[in-house]
């Protein structure tokens, strides 16, 4: 390929999107690189501070529920206070509460800090999500998300280095610099980023455009839960990255050195792959590209069974890289779409929510089935949730586009006698005022 190719791919991968994404983008970009804590908190407990391995996994666990609970909260007050409010509370409450998580020493209140510094991190991003699908036209939000997702992922491999280093010199050194990245985010939010919320039409006989949505209303929605549900099976494999990855190579002999090397591969991939594969699939069947991101996650992590040196780990995480890079853009769309406008940010919050009970519910599974019948049996176990979500995308898929056919069908019926009626009502009046005619 050319540099002049490869100049013209680049320019279209990001032409055409509002000024208001790339603000949006750009804000992402910069929380993600102060994302100092959450990558070090293990090290940061068990080695600065002494406690055990059991505690920081407690630790872990509590961040992770904070983010469970402030889901649904933070995808209410999106909708109800806006966007922008939602997204400066979130990182303002971040960024204070990251910041004395550094000063505390009691082991109870290191805990309880973790549980609100969960919370708080969490709580932006139904907000984010829900701007970038107010701001961006249908046709160009699998490329948008993409690119934020992109963004997620190159702010999270430069942060991961620089806390490595950071670490080093001191840790609080992170906690304060993560605080101050997060409060420059809020500065681009509060600048740069107008409101976004829609607002309410109401129709000419004074009813309202679209009933109001509530978290029950979210609940109800079948598709939409569905599409939690498998959302959830698709987060279970891929946080076995995090979670079983490293203990199944620990257990085989290799060090955190081999580790961090192969998990490398997984940020770099994304960061090289993202924008142009995502060029390929923009306008591709979504229900193929979900099918085979379930497929290519599940088995490409069943493939680790197999894995007995560093090329061969390497290359599993590259199948399931291809899986991550295809489905988060896709189904993100997927989610905006069964999405109601005025309820986006409810919707959000619940979607959300599936990926932070999947980060506090994978750990615990890991280790289970990996204590009681070994890594082996954890790897089949991502196969077959794989097959079954991919199975679930097909039919889930399936009954909405012909859904969605039987409601173009009926709203062309409605139209061809609308035509029809107004034909008559016109040839009506024609008659009426004909020479001779009675009023």
């Amino acid at each position: 390929m050319s540099l002049a190719t490869m100049k013209r791919a680049a320019k279209e991968s990001v032409s055409g999107l509002p000024r208001a994404f790339w603000w949006l983008w750009t804000s992402t970009l910069v929380n993600r690189l102060g994302a100092f804590v959450a990558t070090y908190m293990a090290l940061y407990l068990t080695v600065e501070r002494g406690y055990s391995a059991s505690y920081a996994g407690l630790v872990a666990a509590l961040h992770g529920l904070g983010g469970v609970v402030s889901s649904l909260g933070a995808g209410v007050l999106a909708d109800r206070l806006g966007r922008r409010p939602t997204m400066l509370i979130g990182q303002i409450a971040t960024a204070l509460s990251v910041a004395a998580l550094g000063f505390m020493r009691h082991p109870v209140a290191i805990a309880a800090m973790a549980f609100v510094v969960g919370a708080a991190v969490n709580a932006s991003r139904p907000a984010v999500q829900a701007m970038l699908a107010d701001i961006v036209p249908p046709k160009d939000r699998v490329r948008a998300f993409a690119l934020n997702y992109w963004a997620i992922n190159l702010g999270f491999g430069v942060s991961a280095a620089a806390a490595g280093f950071l670490a080093e010199y001191s840790y609080l050194a992170c906690f304060l610099g993560e605080a101050a990245l997060t409060l420059a985010c809020a500065v681009v939010v509060f600048v740069k980023l107008p409101e976004s919320r829609p607002e309410h039409t109401p129709r000419a006989d004074g009813a309202a455009a679209e009933p109001e949505v509530r978290l029950s209303t979210v609940l109800r929605d079948g598709r939409f839960m569905s599409v939690v549900g498998l959302s959830f099976l698709i987060s279970l494999i891929f946080q076995q990255g995090m979670v079983g990855l490293p203990v199944a190579m620990g257990a085989e002999g290799f060090s955190s050195a081999d580790y961090g090397l192969v998990a490398a591969v997984n940020g770099v991939l994304i960061v090289a792959m993202q924008i142009p594969v995502t060029r390929l699939i923009e306008h591709r069947d979504p229900r193929r590209l979900l099918v085979l991101s379930a497929l290519l996650a599940g088995y490409g992590f069943g493939l680790t069974a197999f894995a007995g040196s560093l090329g061969v780990y390497a290359l599993t995480v590259c199948v399931w890289t291809l899986a991550e890079i295809v489905n988060s853009p896709t189904q993100m769309s997927l989610v905006v779409k069964l999405s109601p406008l005025h309820g986006r940010g409810r919707y959000q919050g619940v979607y959300t929510m599936s990926w932070s009970v999947a980060a506090l519910a994978a750990p615990l599974a890991a280790g289970q089935v990996i204590d009681r019948y070994g890594a082996g049996w954890l790897w089949a176990g991502c196969a077959v949730l794989g097959t079954v979500a991919a199975l679930g995308y097909w039919l889930l898929m399936r009954n909405l586009a012909e859904r969605e056919e039987t409601v173009a069908a009926r709203a062309e019926d409605r139209r061809d006698t609308g035509d029809a009626e107004a034909d008559a009502d016109t040839n009506a009046g024609t008659d009426a005022n004909a020479p001779g005619s009675v009023a």
